[in-house]
Formats: structure tokens, sequence, C-alpha cells
């Protein structure tokens, strides 16, 4: 990826911390959009350089979390113990970015990189997001893995297929800013 200033990193910071924002569950904003979270810290790994961001970001997530359960907009039904299984599931993300941001390359054979990181980071945040809480939320009787298998087919293909959306979105606006003559990539390392 082309090295981005500090003031485009800032914007693209602020812009991701807002899609989150109004997309994240049902408090001020009623978009109804589909939620932006695993996007954003995928894309923040992307497109972000500095290491603090993650646990910024988490911080703005929780505080949404726990702020619309207090208004009581939202059930505490998700805030248990397993609300912390959060912090290594969106590092898998963030983590997946960086690692697609060192892969990138100038090139269309990028998009396939792109959707197998994707796949993969947003599979291994299932795991620990919905796994996480399937067996230490104290909410399943008994839980089982014959009990988990099937709620990663229900409920992977939506929470990918978000995230499908808001990088492909972000992919989209990349090519156009390219193609209208963005910064050049350099070489770094």
């Amino acid at each position: 990826m082309p090295v981005l200033s500090t003031r485009n990193q800032l914007l693209i910071g602020l812009l991701l911390a807002l899609l989150m924002a109004v997309t994240r569950g049902q408090h001020f904003a009623t978009l109804n959009l589909p939620s932006a979270s695993w996007a954003v810290f995928f894309l923040a790994g992307v497109l972000l350089r500095p290491r603090w961001v993650f646990p910024a970001l988490f911080a703005l997530a929780t505080l949404l979390d726990f702020g619309m359960v207090a208004s009581g907009s939202v059930s505490d039904w998700c805030t248990s113990s397993a609300y912390w299984m959060l912090v290594p599931a969106y590092a898998a993300l963030w983590l997946g970015g960086r690692l697609y941001a060192g892969w990138h390359r100038e090139q269309a054979a990028s998009l396939v990189v792109l959707a197998v990181t994707v796949l993969v980071a947003a599979f291994i945040c299932h795991l620990l997001s919905s796994g996480g809480f399937y067996f230490v939320s104290g909410r399943y009787p008994e839980p089982s893995l014959a009990g988990f298998l099937p709620r990663i087919g229900h409920y992977y293909p939506r929470f990918l297929g978000n995230m499908a959306l808001y990088v492909g979105m972000a992919s989209l606006l990349y090519v156009g800013w390219r193609a209208a003559g963005g910064v050049k990539p350099r070489v770094v390392g």
C-alpha cells in the first residue's frame, strides 16, 4: 500500500471511527446500516500505521456497546465475561489487515489476495467472538462443539457479507483514488 501522510491517516482514522459509530448497534443513528466494525478493524490494519489505533478503536467499540446497554437501547445479553474475547477476535482482523498491507501490489491479482485474507481473518474473528460467546458467556447450558458448529454456518455468512460490503467499497474508493492520480506507491523497506 502507499505510505500515507500523517494527515491522510488521521482523516482515514476519523472516517473509520465515524463509520463504526454510525453502524454499531441501535443508538442515535437510525440509518439501520449493517455493522462495519469488522471491516473497520481490518481496514485500520491495512491503512493506518500507528499501533495505538487498535486499542483506540477497541475502546471506541466498548464505549459504544456499554453506552447502548446503559441507555437501555439494547439488552445486556451480549455483555458477559465473553465480551473480552472480542480483543483477540478484532486483533485477528487488524493483523489480517496488516498482513494484507504488506502483500498488496498495484495489480489486479491483489484482489485475490485481499479476498482470501478477508475470508481467513473474518473466519478467525468469528471463531473467537462467536465461539467465545458460546463457550464462555454462561448463556448456553452445556455448550459443546456439536452445538457450536451449526452456529458457524448460521452467523458467519452474514458477518462476512457485511465485512465484504465495506471492504469492497473501500477497495473501489482506493481504485478510484489511484485512477484520479492519488499518491504514487513508494517501496518501503
